[in-house]
């Protein structure tokens, strides 16, 4: 027993040192260190550094991607994630300190923007494609999403029609055509209905375009031409990251109608003189003699010996391109953004600055101010997200835009005085004058000084204005889980102001101060000027500097209030393999614009979604849309749309075959179904009211014809306007059907879409209605249109990684739209081949032809013309008597080539990445498209205007295009010839760039650099005498021309700290 105790008191103590020595050795905590990167070696910022079954011991990188950590013991497994990449496990062991590379998550599943929230790709039913800003950006210089979005998203077709600094962007439809009232998209910035402009390309994160009706119908009407979402970007969780960017771009003419020379020209006009003598003898006045002609080349500097000046003032050969335009213009843009936050608070901020510089060269007018075009714009955003609580966030978004756009004083855009100043580049004759004689005169064309007009002075003369637009958008979003009430319940809350400004008329006002004009009449010498001795004196004119300076005043019909309020309930939740959403919502617009009375627009929506097991798919929404230009019987509408899916690919008895290896590599990934069926309402007509008779008060009735003085005393009270009280909404009803696919493990992936789209009950405008002239009054609008649109879209992507790390890939996509009119209030005595059923909508139209009359004898079988039959000749068209009368007139003009907008698009996107080095090309091109450009040679006898159309028809060649006339007015002579096959293949954007992701920029404080060349435009093949893709901008005449469409190449660099 005693032995016993003192055992016992010998061996607790030792007990109680072996477990205090235990104690203390686990207590003692690891301290591992380490780095983490993607596959590139940059630094990942904010991946999350747990301990494997306790997430509250845990980290987040640093700004260079490092980690410190205390763990347990060496048994610790520790677990490294970030978004977008697959997740690691490292145990600890014997190793203190790690390098992590994170792979990109191949399988991770991709979220598209959709109508009030996000999906997942997979699940998605509706034809909607997305984009990056990442890839707008690559667009060589363009500082408009509109132009950047070219060829990069199947169904959008864009169409370009000037090069004019602040006033690039190009018109917009999706899948063609289909209504004559409006075929724009609706557009969307982070779900406020707001123009691409206001936002700068650097701010983008992602843009998707919404085509199909289940896509769409959550917006109700306004999405009824499809819909373009643009998200900006937001801030994220981590340290701030600040991103740079500067570039500056080269601007040059992409293409201008080709015009000959003075003496080319004259050459031209003596052949056409001898090939119509027998016709017109007294054309023999035009004749130029050979040693008259040759004046135009003399010698530079030689003195013409009758007037004293020179040879080349009395004779002149202007090349207007050049004396209008400067080799090269410039641009430049900045950006600076900002990004990062806490749990509490995250943020975005960014400030762009784009400069366009104007191609016109600048002339010294003697007046003290340099005119011309020009656009600076600074955007400014501040995106920011606040925690409040752990189930309420808000979110405040402030942006805005000051945008300065110069252009000559007292000139309104789009009008024909405007094209005035580029008239000359593409018609004035090259022998008509001189822009400015030697000592300081400006040129003139006493003949006709419209047909000739001297673009230099219209420019130099015209003073300076400056167009001021303000854009100031707020908007406040309150989001605030409900989980507590039910699981997955969110409500949120949105409500915006928008405010734009717009001031014109500031700078310097030069109108009808006159300046002195020169002509030398190259056949006599005769000297004559524009402005003569005037007044009691009889002085000689003297010009005067005697502009004045305008203030600048408010453009009211430009001016904008808009306010927006939106609330949205949200449910979704997840049962097993069924899972389920809902999600309504209800906004109401008020949109005023200049002293205009409010628009208002009323919308209720609801989508429901369920997915079984990610193999079934079922969708159906539904929208109540309210419009105030029907009548309250008409006012409101609903429309629905359904859609479903089937994911081929993941069903259980297809797993085998979607397994099988080719090339080491599952053969199916993806391969889905869809299809959805909906129908829309639409009310785009400017008019509003539509239903309303309105009166106005004005007027007397006369009493005597005889004396227009003679006037009842009784003022009229009288209908202005006759209104339709059954005018209600136009409809839509879409189909849709669609296949996603991706094989061998994402090496080759795809969509194809086939779309059907019937629009009925389209609101006709009174003017286009076929009512009799004795009506007395403009027709109501009424409802009688239907149109029909086909097509399809096809994409393919292909991507391919070398074992040596060079990434290659491919992206292919076309679309195919062609609409038809099924109804419309055509005459009833029209045509059929005149009507507008049955043919698309803007289909072309022109005198078609058997071929060109190569002898009197085929210009004595030519059918009667039904006026001007004697001025026929060989050497022109035979046009065919289309409705067999016997004689060629007005009925016989038939449907030929195709319309303004093209049925087919084409977009080709290669590129390669080899560690920092990368190599983009995109090429893009439509067909199946016509333009009418008629560029007519010799206008008048005195405007020897020729333009370089290839060789003219001649009794000696019996081919060629039809030969000149001088003074000779045969009808029906262009035939088809300026109705151009509008097809074309560019080069749209091509990028040369590397990237440094470490190495020696970390030492500089730089996590990453890029330097890079890209261009835009550069390359053109096409029929289509100048580079202009519609006629929209100017006065739609393409003849009268446009500010030149531009070909950029652009030097940039780019980092992050």
């Amino acid at each position: 027993m005693k032995n016993l105790k003192q055992l016992i008191r010998q061996t607790i103590p030792m007990l109680l040192m072996l477990l205090t020595c235990s104690t203390t050795l686990h207590a003692q905590s690891i301290t591992v260190k380490g780095t983490v990167t993607d596959a590139s070696e940059e630094p990942l910022i904010g991946a999350s550094v747990v301990v494997k079954g306790n997430t509250s011991q845990g980290t987040v990188t640093d700004f260079d991607g490092n980690f410190v950590l205390k763990v347990p013991s060496e048994q610790t497994v520790l677990v490294i994630s970030y978004v977008g990449m697959t997740t690691k496990e490292i145990k600890v062991g014997k190793q203190r300190s790690f390098k992590v590379t994170l792979a990109d998550d191949t399988k991770l599943e991709e979220v598209i923007v959709v109508g009030y929230g996000q999906q997942k790709k997979a699940s998605v039913v509706g034809a909607i494609t997305q984009t990056t800003g990442a890839v707008l950006e690559r667009a060589g210089g363009v500082s408009d999403i509109g132009s950047a979005l070219t060829g990069n998203l199947p169904g959008v077709i864009t169409s370009s029609s000037s090069g004019m600094p602040g006033e690039e962007d190009p018109q917009i439809v999706i899948r063609g055509v289909s209504s004559w009232n409006s075929s724009s998209p609706l557009v969307l910035v982070d779900g406020i209905e707001r123009p691409m402009s206001s936002v700068d390309i650097h701010s983008v994160q992602s843009i998707s375009v919404l085509k199909d009706a289940s896509a769409t119908a959550v917006y109700g009407v306004k999405g009824a031409n499809g819909v373009i979402l643009i998200t900006t970007k937001r801030g994220t969780e981590g340290r701030a990251k600040i991103s740079v960017s500067a570039s500056t771009a080269i601007k040059l003419v992409s293409k201008l109608p080709k015009t000959y020379g003075s003496a080319d020209a004259l050459y031209q006009v003596n052949q056409a003189v001898k090939h119509e003598l027998g016709l017109q003898p007294s054309s023999w006045e035009g004749i130029s003699s050979t040693d008259f002609m040759n004046n135009y080349n003399a010698p530079a500097g030689s003195i013409d010996p009758e007037t004293g000046f020179l040879m080349s003032e009395r004779y002149p050969d202007v090349d207007w391109q050049k004396e209008l335009f400067d080799d090269y213009a410039m641009s430049y843009n900045a950006n600076v953004n900002i990004a990062g936050g806490t749990k509490d608070v995250k943020y975005y901020a960014a400030v762009d600055y784009q400069h366009e510089g104007d191609l016109f060269r600048e002339w010294d007018n003697n007046r003290g101010y340099k005119g011309g075009y020009g656009f600076n714009r600074i955007n400014v955003r501040s995106n920011l997200d606040f925690q409040l609580t752990k189930t309420t966030v808000l979110k405040a978004n402030l942006s805005g835009s000051h945008g300065i756009r110069n252009n000559p004083y007292g000139l309104e855009p789009n009008s024909w005085y405007e094209t005035q100043l580029w008239q000359a580049a593409y018609s004035a004759p090259h022998d008509a004058l001189l822009p400015r004689y030697s000592d300081g005169v400006w040129g003139y064309f006493e003949p006709d000084t419209q047909g000739a007009p001297n673009s230099v002075t219209n420019l130099a003369l015209h003073g300076a204005n400056q167009t001021t637009t303000t854009r100031i958008n707020t908007d406040f979003t309150l989001e605030q889980d409900l989980s507590f009430i039910t699981k997955g319940l969110k409500v949120s809350g949105l409500i915006s102001w928008d405010n734009v400004f717009v001031e014109n008329n500031r700078g310097i006002n030069d109108l009808y101060n006159n300046a002195q004009y020169r002509y030398i009449n190259p056949k006599t010498g005769a000297v004559s000027y524009a402005e003569k001795p005037a007044g009691n004196n009889n002085f000689d004119f003297v010009e005067t500097i005697a502009w004045k300076t305008d203030g600048g005043s408010l453009n009211n019909n430009a001016t904008q209030r808009n306010l927006f309020y939106q609330a949205q309930l949200f449910w979704g939740r997840q049962f097993g393999k069924h899972d389920v959403t809902a999600m309504g919502v209800f906004n109401r617009s008020e949109r005023a614009i200049g002293s205009d009375f409010t628009n208002y627009r009323e919308d209720w929506a609801f989508r429901a979604t369920y997915n079984y097991d990610s193999r079934y798919f079922f969708e159906y929404n539904g929208a109540y849309n309210g419009s105030e230009k029907f009548s309250p019987d008409n006012r409101f509408a609903f429309f629905n749309s359904g859609a479903i899916g089937w994911s081929l690919a993941n069903e259980k008895w297809f797993k085998p075959i979607a397994e099988t290896k080719l090339f080491g590599r599952n053969l199916i990934d993806i391969l889905k179904f869809r299809y959805s069926y909906g129908e829309i309402g639409e009310d785009s007509v400017w008019e509003r009211w539509l239903y309303q008779t309105q009166w106005s008060y004005g007027g007397n009735t006369k009493l005597d014809s005889t004396n227009p003085n003679n006037n009842s005393i009784y003022t009229w009270y009288k209908e202005k306007k006759v209104g339709n009280p059954d005018i209600h909404w136009e409809k839509a009803i879409k189909q849709n059907f669609g296949i996603d696919f991706a094989f061998l493990n994402g090496l080759v992936a795809g969509t194809f879409e086939f779309f059907h789209e019937k629009r009925s009950d389209i609101m006709i405008a009174g003017v286009s209605r076929s009512v009799p002239f004795y009506f007395g009054a403009t027709a109501p609008y009424m409802n009688k249109g239907r149109t029909k649109t086909t097509g399809y879209e096809l994409e393919l992507r292909l991507k391919y990684d070398f074992a040596n790390g060079i990434h290659t890939y491919a992206n292919m996509n076309m679309t195919h739209a062609k609409n038809e009119v099924t109804e419309y209030d055509d005459a009833e005595l029209l045509p059929s081949y005149q009507k507008r059923v049955g043919y698309s909508w803007g289909q072309a139209s022109s005198y078609l032809d058997n071929g060109i009359a190569n002898s009197w004898s085929d210009v004595i079988a030519m059918t009667e013309h039904d006026k001007n039959d004697n001025q026929k000749l060989p050497g022109q068209y035979m046009i065919t008597d289309f409705n067999g009368d016997g004689v060629i007139d007005s009925n016989d003009s038939a449907p030929y080539g195709y319309t303004g907008t093209p049925q087919n698009t084409y977009n080709l996107t290669v590129g390669v990445d080899y560690k920092g080095f990368s190599i983009y090309a995109q090429f893009y091109g439509v067909t199946n498209v016509s333009r009418y450009v008629a560029f007519n040679s010799l206008p008048k006898p005195y405007l020897h205007t020729v333009y370089d159309e290839g060789a003219h028809w001649s009794p000696e060649t019996g081919s060629g295009i039809p030969s000149l006339r001088y003074n000779t007015t045969p009808s029906y002579y262009e035939g088809t010839r300026f109705l151009f096959d509008g097809s074309f293949c560019r080069l749209k954007n091509l990028e040369l760039a590397y990237t440094w992701n470490g190495g020696w920029i970390h030492k500089i404080g730089l996590s990453m650099l890029k330097v890079y060349v890209n261009g835009n435009n550069l390359f053109l093949w096409t029929d289509m005498p100048d580079d202009r893709e519609s006629n929209f901008a100017g006065t739609g005449l393409a003849s009268q021309g446009a500010y030149p469409t531009m070909k950029r190449i652009n030097f940039g660099i780019k980092f992050e700290l």
